[in-house]
């Protein structure tokens, strides 16, 4: 991507995400990044392909950092909470809840390609708790991976709030993972 195009990039993920993809328009994108409006169009074509634009990087990095955090972690089990911490770490610069849930709320056209991306990082986190919760032997690692997913959307969608529930997540996810782990299951 040529530096402009980062610029656009970096604009337009700092105003989507900060206030929201609805009400920013090409106008303002340009202007935040330095570029023409003609520049934005001819480097992304449209808003909808720059929103996607936008999603695909943030996915890309919030998946590294998954990874890299499962991979951190010795124990099977705590590699099955280890997303959470991952979150943890992704909500110190992150204060505005899921841009994802974001996008989805504000494009609900299952057709529209942002509206795929974010959908689709909820799915790839869905197999990713349960790819985690098999290898670590969980009774009904898919049920698990469920919930797990459950606790941890609700986490990001109380971040805005005056309310820090991601302890309580984490912590709820924990008894979760260790009575799936009980041989009485």
């Amino acid at each position: 991507m040529t530096p402009a195009g980062r610029r656009i990039v970096a604009a337009a993920e700092e105003l989507f995400y900060n206030r929201g993809i609805t009400a920013v328009g090409v106008d303002l994108i340009a202007e935040h990044s330095g570029v023409t409006k003609r520049t934005l169009y001819n480097r992304f074509g449209s808003k909808d392909h720059l929103v996607g634009v936008y999603l695909a990087e943030r996915d890309q990095r919030w998946r590294t950092l998954v990874r890299a955090t499962v991979d951190a972690v010795d124990s099977p089990a705590e590699k099955v909470t280890a997303p959470f911490e991952a979150l943890r770490t992704w909500s110190g610069t992150n204060t505005r809840g899921c841009a994802f849930i974001n996008a989805l709320a504000e494009l609900p056209d299952p057709s529209h390609p942002a509206y795929r991306i974010a959908a689709n990082q909820k799915l790839w986190l869905l197999e990713v708790f349960t790819e985690l919760a098999t290898a670590a032997g969980c009774s009904r690692p898919a049920a698990l991976a469920t919930r797990l997913l459950v606790l941890h959307e609700g986490a990001l969608a109380t971040q805005p709030l005056p309310l820090d529930s991601l302890p309580e997540s984490i912590e709820a996810a924990r008894v979760l993972v260790r009575a799936a782990l009980s041989p009485r299951h």
